[in-house]
């Protein structure tokens, strides 16, 4: 059965508070071994623009980004295969969607003090009907959710560690960005920062 959202903005469904603490630590724990075999790198934009997140995935595809464009692959830009996503990651994706396809593709973003990430919408992928799924872990960060065109009115959420944003239906398509973390306001992560993992089927 799944679990009822705390609460649905623009067809965002957020789910409060999620992870337990101690299953925050273990995705963690879970995510650095992902990092270890596909460290995290600084992705570009097309116009050769250097991005302020790090990132690496893990699943059968990994999203990249260079001057050749924005794309799905199934390796690392070191060319090592990406590494299995794990359990505890599966276990929300299972759980907050209900869907008859495990997800392909697990995005880690790092966000540092200062980074950010621009208004966008997830379409690169083959497959609309399955919904994104986000995690948040570490620092709070403001999640800005928008409308399937660009511009217009957006509305803002803080977002905490713990806490599961799906992005299905209406909202698939949507644009939405994070403006700014606040650093400091978790001790999830030793050195502070926000960790965003997200959950994509690619084909």
């Amino acid at each position: 059965m799944t679990p009822t959202p705390t609460l649905t903005i623009r067809g965002f469904k957020v789910f409060k508070g999620f992870l337990r603490p101690d299953e925050q630590v273990k995705m963690v724990e879970d995510l650095r071994v992902v990092v270890k075999r596909a460290p995290l790198f600084s992705p570009v934009t097309s116009s050769g623009k250097k991005m302020s997140v790090r990132m690496t995935s893990a699943g059968k595809f990994g999203w990249v980004s260079d001057q050749s464009g924005y794309r799905y692959e199934p390796r690392h830009p070191t060319g090592v295969e990406w590494p299995q996503i794990p359990d505890s990651v599966k276990t929300v994706w299972e759980n907050v969607t209900q869907f008859n396809r495990m997800a392909e593709c697990c995005l880690v973003n790092f966000y540092s003090e200062t980074a950010k990430m621009g208004m966008h919408q997830d379409r690169d992928e083959q497959n609309f009907d399955a919904p994104v799924v986000s995690i948040s872990l570490g620092d709070e960060a403001l999640f800005r959710m928008g409308n399937t065109t660009r511009g217009g009115k957006t509305e803002s959420l803080w977002v905490q560690s713990g806490d599961v944003v799906v992005m299905g239906g209406d909202a698939r398509l949507a644009y939405h960005g994070i403006d700014r973390v606040k650093f400091g306001t978790s001790q999830l992560l030793q050195n502070g920062g926000r960790i965003n993992v997200t959950l994509r089927v690619v084909t």
